[in-house]
């Protein structure tokens, strides 16, 4: 799709992080939004950053919720004339071990990092069929790529994601209809402030991790991963790595599996040990 002028875009997770900044800069390319969250303060003020240059319409979504998911295709779809893209970015995340994470807990956030992407590819892919061509994009994370310790539910998330979209990408081959599967390194956003954590390695506070995460390990901005993103839509992109830090890990995947996963483990521990011993 190298022409995203007067197409119209659907985007989960819109009212800040990576959404809000796929907003603005799809709203850049001359792109109409339908814009969800279940953030209504913070999906108006993305609305009011992206401004009137594009048509732009808010919904207050779940993405854990089927129906509401679906009512959402059909509202944004009624209001736009049709969509030609969605991107099913909305996420949460958790800190627990697996052995002891509670049940809900795992639900809650599969409910939104996974069966958000499922509902909001089967809601939007009929819409999408209808226009000359359409793209379908789900963001999973360099979590989806390799694992690490204390972040159980969440790399089970994005795993499931990466499975999900190459899978639909096989079964999309032919038709009108692009898929692209989005890998994330650290980025600068909420993510880490908004987490759930119950128990954290060497009992590392969530401020602490949050403050880990943000100003030491998470390198690019939301901005410039939106970019990267929409560079690889106009692309056709099957895969989307977004950082340096996430090509360089699937780079090590790739070459050394078993040796990356082992390293991928120390390294969390060491960090998360080193920083929890570190005075304020």
């Amino acid at each position: 799709m190298k022409n995203l002028k007067n197409k119209t875009a659907a985007v989960t997770g819109a009212a800040s992080g990576i959404g809000r900044m796929l907003a603005v800069n799809l709203a850049d390319e001359g792109c109409n939004l339908a814009l969800a969250d279940i953030d209504e303060a913070g999906l108006q003020e993305t609305s009011r950053i992206v401004g009137n240059g594009v048509k732009v319409s808010t919904h207050i979504v779940d993405v854990s919720k089927r129906d509401r998911v679906f009512g959402y295709a059909e509202e944004a779809a009624r209001h736009h004339g049709g969509i030609d893209i969605v991107i099913n970015n909305a996420g949460v995340a958790l800190g627990d071990f697996l052995e002891t994470v509670p049940l809900e807990d795992f639900e809650w956030l599969m409910g939104i990092n996974f069966w958000g992407v499922v509902y909001g590819t089967m809601a939007f892919l009929p819409h999408l069929k209808k226009r000359p061509e359409g793209h379908i994009v789900n963001v999973s994370s360099i979590n989806g790529i390799i694992p690490n310790p204390n972040n159980g539910p969440y790399c089970s998330a994005k795993f499931a994601v990466k499975g999900y979209t190459e899978t639909l990408a096989q079964e999309m081959h032919g038709t009108n209809i692009r898929i692209s599967c989005v890998h994330p390194g650290g980025i600068k956003t909420n993510i880490a402030k908004n987490a759930r954590v119950n128990r954290a390695m060497y009992a590392l506070s969530k401020e602490k991790a949050q403050r880990l995460y943000e100003d030491e390990l998470f390198r690019t901005t939301a901005d410039e991963a939106a970019k990267i993103i929409i560079a690889g839509i106009k692309k056709n992109k099957r895969r989307i790595l977004v950082g340096t830090d996430a090509k360089a890990i699937d780079l090590l995947t790739r070459f050394f599996p078993v040796t990356a996963v082992s390293l991928s483990g120390f390294f969390s521990r060491y960090v998360a040990r080193a920083y929890a011993q570190k005075k304020d």
